[in-house]
Protein backbone atom coordinates (compact mmCIF):
# COMPACT_ATOMS: atom_id res chain seq x y z
CA UNK A 1 0.00 0.00 0.00
CA UNK A 2 1.22 3.13 -0.72
CA UNK A 3 0.48 6.73 1.47
CA UNK A 4 -0.27 9.86 -0.11
CA UNK A 5 -0.02 12.71 2.21
CA UNK A 6 -2.52 15.80 2.12
CA UNK A 7 0.06 17.36 -0.65
CA UNK A 8 0.97 14.81 -2.47
CA UNK A 9 -2.43 14.83 -4.56
CA UNK A 10 -1.07 15.16 -8.30
CA UNK A 11 -0.79 12.07 -10.83
CA UNK A 12 2.97 12.53 -10.25
CA UNK A 13 3.26 11.21 -7.28
CA UNK A 14 1.29 8.16 -8.86
CA UNK A 15 3.57 7.06 -11.40
CA UNK A 16 5.81 4.00 -10.97
CA UNK A 17 9.19 3.41 -10.44
CA UNK A 18 11.83 5.30 -7.90
CA UNK A 19 9.63 3.91 -5.28
CA UNK A 20 6.52 5.42 -6.61
CA UNK A 21 3.38 2.81 -6.22
CA UNK A 22 2.42 0.33 -9.40
CA UNK A 23 -0.54 1.03 -11.46
CA UNK A 24 -2.21 -1.00 -8.89
CA UNK A 25 -0.84 -0.47 -5.71
CA UNK A 26 -3.44 0.08 -2.96
CA UNK A 27 -3.34 3.76 -1.78
CA UNK A 28 -3.83 5.31 1.91
CA UNK A 29 -4.97 8.52 2.72
CA UNK A 30 -5.24 9.94 6.29
CA UNK A 31 -7.24 13.48 7.39
CA UNK A 32 -5.67 13.94 10.48
CA UNK A 33 -8.02 15.89 13.15
CA UNK A 34 -5.04 16.40 15.35
CA UNK A 35 -3.15 18.99 12.10
CA UNK A 36 -5.91 21.50 13.27
CA UNK A 37 -5.54 21.21 16.74
CA UNK A 38 -1.72 22.09 16.76
CA UNK A 39 -2.50 25.48 14.70
CA UNK A 40 -5.06 28.03 14.22
CA UNK A 41 -4.83 27.69 10.37
CA UNK A 42 -7.03 30.53 8.73
CA UNK A 43 -10.08 28.84 7.97
CA UNK A 44 -10.19 29.23 3.75
CA UNK A 45 -6.40 27.38 4.12
CA UNK A 46 -8.15 24.77 6.36
CA UNK A 47 -10.94 24.19 3.61
CA UNK A 48 -8.66 24.08 0.99
CA UNK A 49 -6.53 21.30 1.75
CA UNK A 50 -9.35 18.97 3.13
CA UNK A 51 -11.64 19.76 -0.17
CA UNK A 52 -8.60 18.82 -2.04
CA UNK A 53 -7.35 15.66 0.16
CA UNK A 54 -11.35 14.82 -0.31
CA UNK A 55 -11.72 15.55 -4.13
CA UNK A 56 -8.06 13.11 -4.71
CA UNK A 57 -9.80 10.35 -2.77
CA UNK A 58 -13.09 10.79 -4.92
CA UNK A 59 -11.01 10.52 -8.11
CA UNK A 60 -9.28 7.51 -6.98
CA UNK A 61 -12.63 5.83 -5.91
CA UNK A 62 -11.89 1.98 -4.48
CA UNK A 63 -8.52 2.18 -5.34
CA UNK A 64 -7.64 4.49 -1.83
CA UNK A 65 -8.39 4.19 1.66
CA UNK A 66 -9.38 7.27 2.87
CA UNK A 67 -9.41 7.36 6.63
CA UNK A 68 -10.19 9.91 9.12
CA UNK A 69 -8.70 9.39 12.21
CA UNK A 70 -7.30 11.60 15.17
CA UNK A 71 -3.74 11.10 14.44
CA UNK A 72 -1.69 9.31 11.46
CA UNK A 73 -0.73 6.73 14.20
CA UNK A 74 -4.07 5.99 14.74
CA UNK A 75 -5.09 6.01 10.88
CA UNK A 76 -2.39 3.62 9.87
CA UNK A 77 -3.33 1.60 12.98
CA UNK A 78 -6.79 1.21 11.95
CA UNK A 79 -6.26 0.60 8.24
CA UNK A 80 -2.91 -1.04 7.71
CA UNK A 81 -1.77 -2.50 11.24
CA UNK A 82 1.69 -3.89 10.83
CA UNK A 83 1.39 -3.92 6.76
CA UNK A 84 4.42 -2.69 4.52
CA UNK A 85 4.04 1.19 3.17
CA UNK A 86 5.72 3.00 1.00
CA UNK A 87 5.99 6.78 0.87
CA UNK A 88 7.78 9.83 -1.51
CA UNK A 89 9.67 11.90 1.03
CA UNK A 90 7.18 14.50 3.05
CA UNK A 91 7.85 17.92 2.73
CA UNK A 92 8.52 18.18 6.17
CA UNK A 93 10.68 17.39 9.20
CA UNK A 94 7.83 16.61 11.57
CA UNK A 95 6.68 14.46 9.03
CA UNK A 96 9.84 12.93 8.18
CA UNK A 97 10.52 11.85 12.07
CA UNK A 98 6.94 10.60 11.61
CA UNK A 99 7.35 8.02 9.09
CA UNK A 100 10.99 7.07 10.20
CA UNK A 101 9.15 6.15 13.34
CA UNK A 102 6.88 3.94 11.48
CA UNK A 103 9.02 0.91 11.30
CA UNK A 104 7.03 -0.58 8.29
CA UNK A 105 7.16 2.56 5.96
CA UNK A 106 9.72 2.56 2.90
CA UNK A 107 10.78 5.97 1.96
CA UNK A 108 11.47 7.05 -1.67
CA UNK A 109 12.79 10.00 -3.05
CA UNK A 110 10.24 13.77 -3.28
CA UNK A 111 8.25 14.31 -6.10
CA UNK A 112 6.73 17.51 -6.92
CA UNK A 113 10.26 20.20 -7.57
CA UNK A 114 12.15 19.89 -10.51
CA UNK A 115 15.82 18.95 -9.12
CA UNK A 116 16.10 15.64 -6.86
CA UNK A 117 18.02 16.53 -3.60
CA UNK A 118 21.34 14.62 -4.36
CA UNK A 119 21.58 16.76 -7.55
CA UNK A 120 21.55 20.46 -5.36
CA UNK A 121 23.71 18.63 -2.37
CA UNK A 122 26.38 17.75 -5.27
CA UNK A 123 26.20 21.39 -6.69
CA UNK A 124 26.30 22.76 -3.07
CA UNK A 125 29.42 21.06 -2.82
CA UNK A 126 30.50 22.10 -5.75
CA UNK A 127 30.21 26.15 -4.76
CA UNK A 128 33.41 26.30 -2.95
CA UNK A 129 32.57 26.90 0.50
CA UNK A 130 30.76 30.00 -0.56
CA UNK A 131 27.49 31.31 -0.33
CA UNK A 132 24.63 29.65 -2.32
CA UNK A 133 23.45 32.25 -4.39
CA UNK A 134 20.07 31.96 -5.72
CA UNK A 135 20.71 33.90 -8.86
CA UNK A 136 24.13 30.84 -9.32
CA UNK A 137 21.28 28.54 -8.53
CA UNK A 138 18.93 29.43 -11.04
CA UNK A 139 21.09 29.58 -13.53
CA UNK A 140 22.15 26.10 -13.15
CA UNK A 141 18.67 24.68 -12.73
CA UNK A 142 17.88 26.49 -16.09
CA UNK A 143 20.89 24.82 -17.98
CA UNK A 144 19.79 21.21 -16.15
CA UNK A 145 16.73 21.35 -17.58
CA UNK A 146 17.10 23.29 -20.52
CA UNK A 147 15.21 26.25 -19.76
CA UNK A 148 15.01 29.28 -22.17
CA UNK A 149 18.22 28.42 -23.70
CA UNK A 150 18.97 28.98 -27.22
CA UNK A 151 21.67 26.14 -27.54
CA UNK A 152 23.87 26.90 -24.09
CA UNK A 153 23.09 30.75 -23.87
CA UNK A 154 20.38 32.34 -22.23
CA UNK A 155 17.17 33.32 -24.54
CA UNK A 156 17.40 36.37 -25.08
CA UNK A 157 21.19 36.88 -24.27
CA UNK A 158 20.70 37.98 -20.56
CA UNK A 159 19.85 35.47 -17.46
CA UNK A 160 18.03 38.17 -15.79
CA UNK A 161 15.63 40.04 -16.59
CA UNK A 162 14.66 41.76 -13.38
CA UNK A 163 15.47 45.14 -15.36
CA UNK A 164 12.11 45.53 -16.95
CA UNK A 165 10.13 44.16 -14.34
CA UNK A 166 10.08 46.16 -11.62
CA UNK A 167 7.37 49.26 -13.38
CA UNK A 168 5.16 50.85 -10.29
CA UNK A 169 1.22 50.57 -11.52
CA UNK A 170 -0.25 52.75 -13.94
CA UNK A 171 -1.76 55.28 -12.32
CA UNK A 172 -4.34 55.46 -14.84
CA UNK A 173 -5.77 52.25 -13.36
CA UNK A 174 -7.21 51.04 -10.18
CA UNK A 175 -7.45 47.94 -11.32
CA UNK A 176 -4.61 46.05 -13.95
CA UNK A 177 -6.78 46.04 -17.15
CA UNK A 178 -6.06 41.99 -17.78
CA UNK A 179 -8.65 39.24 -17.71
CA UNK A 180 -9.86 37.83 -14.44
CA UNK A 181 -8.12 34.90 -13.03
CA UNK A 182 -10.09 31.52 -13.20
CA UNK A 183 -11.97 30.93 -10.23
CA UNK A 184 -13.45 27.49 -9.14
CA UNK A 185 -17.16 26.50 -8.22
CA UNK A 186 -17.66 24.73 -5.11
CA UNK A 187 -19.43 21.46 -5.34
CA UNK A 188 -21.05 18.99 -3.01
CA UNK A 189 -17.86 18.15 -1.50
CA UNK A 190 -17.28 21.81 -0.67
CA UNK A 191 -20.48 21.81 1.29
CA UNK A 192 -19.34 18.89 3.24
CA UNK A 193 -16.40 20.10 4.31
CA UNK A 194 -17.61 23.63 5.49
CA UNK A 195 -19.87 21.90 7.34
CA UNK A 196 -17.68 19.67 8.99
CA UNK A 197 -15.16 22.67 9.63
CA UNK A 198 -18.58 24.56 10.95
CA UNK A 199 -19.11 21.49 13.56
CA UNK A 200 -15.51 21.11 14.66
CA UNK A 201 -15.86 24.81 15.70
CA UNK A 202 -18.86 24.66 16.92
CA UNK A 203 -17.82 21.73 19.17
CA UNK A 204 -14.61 23.68 20.68
CA UNK A 205 -12.79 21.17 19.14
CA UNK A 206 -10.48 23.34 16.87
CA UNK A 207 -10.83 27.17 15.79
CA UNK A 208 -9.68 29.54 13.11
CA UNK A 209 -8.17 32.70 12.30
CA UNK A 210 -9.52 34.27 8.71
CA UNK A 211 -13.10 34.64 7.43
CA UNK A 212 -14.89 31.58 6.01
CA UNK A 213 -15.64 32.70 2.26
CA UNK A 214 -16.43 30.53 -1.17
CA UNK A 215 -13.13 28.76 -2.01
CA UNK A 216 -11.11 30.76 -4.48
CA UNK A 217 -8.22 27.89 -5.14
CA UNK A 218 -8.14 24.89 -7.21
CA UNK A 219 -8.98 21.60 -5.09
CA UNK A 220 -8.53 19.10 -7.87
CA UNK A 221 -6.45 18.44 -10.70
CA UNK A 222 -8.64 20.34 -13.41
CA UNK A 223 -9.65 23.06 -11.47
CA UNK A 224 -5.52 23.68 -11.59
CA UNK A 225 -5.23 22.65 -14.93
CA UNK A 226 -7.42 25.56 -15.98
CA UNK A 227 -6.33 27.82 -13.68
CA UNK A 228 -2.97 27.24 -15.49
CA UNK A 229 -4.18 27.44 -19.20
CA UNK A 230 -6.18 30.49 -18.12
CA UNK A 231 -2.92 32.23 -16.36
CA UNK A 232 -0.63 31.57 -19.24
CA UNK A 233 -3.18 32.16 -22.40
CA UNK A 234 -4.47 35.26 -20.55
CA UNK A 235 -2.87 37.19 -18.07
CA UNK A 236 1.12 35.90 -18.27
CA UNK A 237 1.55 38.38 -21.18
CA UNK A 238 1.15 41.18 -18.24
CA UNK A 239 2.65 39.30 -15.61
CA UNK A 240 6.21 40.86 -15.80
CA UNK A 241 6.36 44.34 -15.88
CA UNK A 242 3.54 44.57 -12.98
CA UNK A 243 5.06 41.46 -10.98
CA UNK A 244 6.28 44.29 -7.97
CA UNK A 245 3.53 46.39 -8.40
CA UNK A 246 0.06 47.05 -5.92
CA UNK A 247 -3.19 48.16 -6.39
CA UNK A 248 -5.25 48.48 -3.47
CA UNK A 249 -8.37 47.61 -5.58
CA UNK A 250 -6.61 44.34 -7.09
CA UNK A 251 -4.49 42.46 -5.03
CA UNK A 252 -3.98 39.84 -7.59
CA UNK A 253 -2.80 41.95 -10.62
CA UNK A 254 -1.14 39.72 -13.11
CA UNK A 255 -0.06 37.01 -10.44
CA UNK A 256 -0.58 33.37 -11.45
CA UNK A 257 -2.21 32.08 -7.85
CA UNK A 258 -1.09 28.86 -8.99
CA UNK A 259 1.47 28.20 -5.59
CA UNK A 260 -1.04 26.55 -3.33
CA UNK A 261 -1.96 24.75 -6.58
CA UNK A 262 1.95 23.78 -6.96
CA UNK A 263 1.99 22.78 -3.00
CA UNK A 264 -0.48 20.86 -2.88
CA UNK A 265 1.19 18.53 -5.78
CA UNK A 266 -2.05 19.57 -8.20
CA UNK A 267 0.74 20.79 -10.40
CA UNK A 268 3.92 20.03 -11.12
CA UNK A 269 6.53 22.32 -11.49
CA UNK A 270 7.75 21.11 -15.07
CA UNK A 271 4.45 21.71 -16.85
CA UNK A 272 4.37 25.29 -15.74
CA UNK A 273 7.60 26.46 -16.57
CA UNK A 274 7.39 24.17 -20.05
CA UNK A 275 3.76 26.18 -20.52
CA UNK A 276 5.26 29.47 -19.93
CA UNK A 277 8.28 28.77 -22.29
CA UNK A 278 5.83 27.47 -25.06
CA UNK A 279 3.94 30.89 -25.12
CA UNK A 280 6.83 32.76 -25.49
CA UNK A 281 8.37 30.83 -28.57
CA UNK A 282 4.94 31.14 -29.80
CA UNK A 283 4.79 34.42 -30.07
CA UNK A 284 2.21 34.59 -27.34
CA UNK A 285 3.73 36.14 -24.04
CA UNK A 286 6.96 38.53 -24.04
CA UNK A 287 10.27 37.00 -22.93
CA UNK A 288 10.29 39.59 -19.54
CA UNK A 289 7.12 37.91 -18.50
CA UNK A 290 7.84 34.06 -19.24
CA UNK A 291 11.76 34.37 -17.65
CA UNK A 292 10.29 36.61 -14.48
CA UNK A 293 7.52 33.53 -14.24
CA UNK A 294 9.98 30.68 -14.83
CA UNK A 295 12.39 32.44 -12.02
CA UNK A 296 9.58 32.32 -9.24
CA UNK A 297 9.30 28.32 -10.33
CA UNK A 298 12.61 26.98 -11.07
CA UNK A 299 14.12 29.72 -8.81
CA UNK A 300 12.64 30.91 -6.02
CA UNK A 301 10.48 28.11 -5.50
CA UNK A 302 12.86 25.24 -6.05
CA UNK A 303 15.82 27.46 -4.13
CA UNK A 304 13.62 27.55 -1.08
CA UNK A 305 13.02 23.54 -0.79
CA UNK A 306 16.67 23.15 -1.38
CA UNK A 307 17.93 25.25 1.10
CA UNK A 308 14.83 24.14 3.51
CA UNK A 309 16.84 20.50 3.94
CA UNK A 310 20.59 21.89 3.06
CA UNK A 311 20.35 24.31 6.45
CA UNK A 312 19.05 21.34 8.69
CA UNK A 313 15.87 21.56 10.68
CA UNK A 314 18.32 23.56 13.34
CA UNK A 315 17.85 26.94 10.88
CA UNK A 316 14.01 27.42 12.38
CA UNK A 317 15.44 29.13 15.20
CA UNK A 318 17.90 31.26 13.91
CA UNK A 319 17.64 34.99 15.57
CA UNK A 320 20.75 36.34 14.76
CA UNK A 321 19.09 39.97 15.41
CA UNK A 322 17.71 38.71 18.86
CA UNK A 323 14.45 39.87 18.04
CA UNK A 324 12.35 38.30 20.65
CA UNK A 325 9.24 40.87 20.77
CA UNK A 326 5.73 38.70 20.72
CA UNK A 327 3.28 39.67 17.80
CA UNK A 328 0.29 41.70 19.11
CA UNK A 329 -3.38 40.71 18.95
CA UNK A 330 -4.37 42.59 16.59
CA UNK A 331 -2.40 40.94 14.02
CA UNK A 332 -1.88 37.39 15.46
CA UNK A 333 -5.38 36.80 15.26
CA UNK A 334 -5.89 38.97 12.10
CA UNK A 335 -8.90 40.65 13.79
CA UNK A 336 -11.93 41.08 11.96
CA UNK A 337 -11.85 45.00 12.86
CA UNK A 338 -8.79 45.57 10.00
CA UNK A 339 -10.07 49.74 10.42
CA UNK A 340 -8.25 49.92 14.04
CA UNK A 341 -5.16 49.70 11.57
CA UNK A 342 -4.83 53.18 9.72
CA UNK A 343 -1.93 52.61 7.77
CA UNK A 344 -3.74 52.05 4.54
CA UNK A 345 -1.03 49.63 2.73
CA UNK A 346 -1.08 47.67 6.27
CA UNK A 347 -4.91 47.62 6.20
CA UNK A 348 -5.58 46.72 2.69
CA UNK A 349 -3.01 43.77 3.40
CA UNK A 350 -3.72 42.62 6.35
CA UNK A 351 -7.58 42.79 5.23
CA UNK A 352 -6.78 40.87 2.40
CA UNK A 353 -4.74 37.70 4.13
CA UNK A 354 -8.22 38.13 6.90
CA UNK A 355 -10.13 37.40 3.78
CA UNK A 356 -8.34 35.35 1.37
CA UNK A 357 -5.53 33.35 3.20
CA UNK A 358 -3.81 35.33 0.65
CA UNK A 359 -1.64 38.06 -1.35
CA UNK A 360 1.01 38.45 -3.61
CA UNK A 361 5.18 38.23 -2.67
CA UNK A 362 5.32 42.16 -2.31
CA UNK A 363 2.43 42.70 0.21
CA UNK A 364 4.44 39.47 2.10
CA UNK A 365 7.95 40.83 1.70
CA UNK A 366 7.50 44.86 2.11
CA UNK A 367 4.14 45.06 4.15
CA UNK A 368 3.72 42.09 6.20
CA UNK A 369 7.15 41.31 6.92
CA UNK A 370 8.81 44.98 6.83
CA UNK A 371 6.87 45.88 9.44
CA UNK A 372 7.41 42.86 11.59
CA UNK A 373 11.42 43.30 10.99
CA UNK A 374 11.13 47.02 11.87
CA UNK A 375 9.71 46.72 15.37
CA UNK A 376 11.92 43.52 16.01
CA UNK A 377 9.30 40.87 16.60
CA UNK A 378 10.08 37.19 17.02
CA UNK A 379 11.28 35.22 13.96
CA UNK A 380 9.81 31.92 15.21
CA UNK A 381 6.64 33.54 15.98
CA UNK A 382 6.36 35.39 12.31
CA UNK A 383 6.82 32.27 10.56
CA UNK A 384 3.98 30.21 12.38
CA UNK A 385 1.68 33.53 11.21
CA UNK A 386 2.48 32.80 7.80
CA UNK A 387 2.48 29.19 7.95
CA UNK A 388 -0.77 29.30 9.50
CA UNK A 389 -2.39 32.07 7.43
CA UNK A 390 -1.41 31.76 4.28
CA UNK A 391 -3.19 28.81 2.08
CA UNK A 392 0.03 28.35 0.13
CA UNK A 393 2.21 28.08 3.59
CA UNK A 394 4.00 24.99 4.61
CA UNK A 395 6.82 24.25 6.84
CA UNK A 396 9.70 24.32 4.03
CA UNK A 397 8.05 27.17 2.22
CA UNK A 398 7.78 29.64 5.09
CA UNK A 399 10.78 28.90 7.23
CA UNK A 400 13.51 29.61 4.45
CA UNK A 401 11.04 32.69 3.48
CA UNK A 402 10.44 34.53 7.03
CA UNK A 403 14.09 33.21 9.18
CA UNK A 404 16.11 33.97 5.83
CA UNK A 405 14.91 36.77 3.74
CA UNK A 406 11.82 38.48 5.33
CA UNK A 407 13.39 38.68 8.55
CA UNK A 408 17.15 38.29 7.77
CA UNK A 409 17.40 36.21 11.25
CA UNK A 410 20.59 33.99 9.56
CA UNK A 411 22.57 37.22 9.35
CA UNK A 412 22.49 36.33 5.48
CA UNK A 413 23.20 32.87 5.07
CA UNK A 414 20.09 33.56 2.54
CA UNK A 415 20.26 37.01 1.15
CA UNK A 416 22.90 40.09 1.16
CA UNK A 417 20.92 42.10 3.30
CA UNK A 418 17.46 42.86 5.35
CA UNK A 419 14.82 43.56 2.61
CA UNK A 420 13.35 46.49 4.91
CA UNK A 421 12.22 50.16 3.65
CA UNK A 422 10.83 53.26 4.13
CA UNK A 423 7.89 54.33 3.14
CA UNK A 424 9.02 55.95 -0.07
CA UNK A 425 9.14 52.31 -1.56
CA UNK A 426 5.68 51.51 -0.44
CA UNK A 427 4.40 55.15 -2.31
CA UNK A 428 6.72 54.31 -6.22
CA UNK A 429 5.37 50.68 -6.14
CA UNK A 430 1.54 51.01 -5.88
CA UNK A 431 -1.57 53.49 -5.04
CA UNK A 432 -1.66 52.75 -1.14
CA UNK A 433 -0.16 55.97 0.11
CA UNK A 434 -1.98 58.52 -1.72
CA UNK A 435 -5.17 58.45 0.68
CA UNK A 436 -3.27 57.66 3.87
CA UNK A 437 -3.14 59.77 7.03
CA UNK A 438 0.60 59.06 6.60
CA UNK A 439 2.70 60.54 4.92
CA UNK A 440 6.02 58.38 3.07
CA UNK A 441 8.52 61.22 3.11
CA UNK A 442 7.40 62.16 7.05
CA UNK A 443 9.68 59.98 10.00
CA UNK A 444 7.98 63.03 13.12
CA UNK A 445 4.90 63.95 13.74
CA UNK A 446 1.58 63.45 13.53
CA UNK A 447 1.53 62.07 9.75
CA UNK A 448 4.82 60.43 10.32
CA UNK A 449 4.97 57.14 8.10
CA UNK A 450 5.39 54.02 10.70
CA UNK A 451 7.55 52.66 7.75
CA UNK A 452 9.43 55.29 7.52
CA UNK A 453 10.22 55.81 11.08
CA UNK A 454 10.38 52.19 11.53
CA UNK A 455 13.22 52.08 8.86
CA UNK A 456 15.30 54.36 10.52
CA UNK A 457 14.85 52.88 14.25
CA UNK A 458 15.58 49.36 12.70
CA UNK A 459 18.88 50.86 11.25
CA UNK A 460 19.65 52.63 14.44
CA UNK A 461 19.33 49.64 16.46
CA UNK A 462 21.32 47.43 14.50
CA UNK A 463 24.12 49.58 12.84
CA UNK A 464 26.97 48.23 13.87
CA UNK A 465 26.08 45.00 12.44
CA UNK A 466 24.55 46.84 9.38
CA UNK A 467 26.99 49.54 8.84
CA UNK A 468 29.63 46.29 8.09
CA UNK A 469 27.20 45.29 5.69
CA UNK A 470 28.26 46.81 2.08
CA UNK A 471 24.63 46.38 1.02
CA UNK A 472 23.91 48.68 4.24
CA UNK A 473 26.45 50.31 5.15
CA UNK A 474 25.29 54.00 3.05
CA UNK A 475 21.68 54.34 4.85
CA UNK A 476 23.43 53.56 8.31
CA UNK A 477 25.92 56.37 7.47
CA UNK A 478 23.02 58.22 6.87
CA UNK A 479 22.15 57.98 10.98
CA UNK A 480 24.71 60.93 11.72
CA UNK A 481 22.88 63.43 9.41
CA UNK A 482 18.98 62.88 10.93
CA UNK A 483 19.24 65.68 13.82
CA UNK A 484 15.80 63.93 14.91
CA UNK A 485 17.19 60.84 15.37
CA UNK A 486 16.58 61.07 18.83
CA UNK A 487 12.62 61.93 18.21
CA UNK A 488 12.32 59.31 16.05
CA UNK A 489 13.20 56.78 18.70
CA UNK A 490 11.01 58.35 21.23
CA UNK A 491 7.93 58.48 19.02
CA UNK A 492 8.48 54.33 18.00
CA UNK A 493 9.12 53.55 21.72
CA UNK A 494 5.78 55.46 22.65
CA UNK A 495 4.20 53.33 19.92
CA UNK A 496 4.72 50.57 21.22
CA UNK A 497 2.72 47.58 19.87
CA UNK A 498 -0.77 49.60 19.01
CA UNK A 499 -2.07 49.32 15.59
CA UNK A 500 -0.27 52.38 13.31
Amino acid sequence: MHWLFGDQLGPHFLRPGEAGPGRDTPLLMIEARSVFRRRRFHRAKAHLVLSAMRHRAAELGDRVTYVRADTYRQGIARSVGDRPLTVHHPTSYAAARLVRSLGQVSVGPARGFLVPRPDFEAWAAGQGGRRLRQEDFYRWVRREQGLLLDGDTPAGGRWNLDHDNRQPPPREHSTLPVPPPYRPREDEIDDEVRHDLDRWERDGDVSFVGRDAPRVFPADRAEARAALKRFLTHRLPTFGPYEDAVLAADPVMSHSLLSSSLNLGLLDPAECVEGAEAQWRAGRAPLNSVEGFVRQIAGWREYVWQLYWHFGEEYRRSNVLDHTAPLPGWWNELDADADAVQARCLRTVLAQVRDTGWTHHIPRLMILGSYALQRGWDPAAMTDWFHRCFVDGYDWVMIPNVIGMSQYADAGRMTTKPYTSGGAYVHRMSDLCGPCRYRPGDRTGEQACPYTAGYWTFLDRHRERLGHNHRTAQPVRQLQRLHDLDEVRGQEQARGDAPP
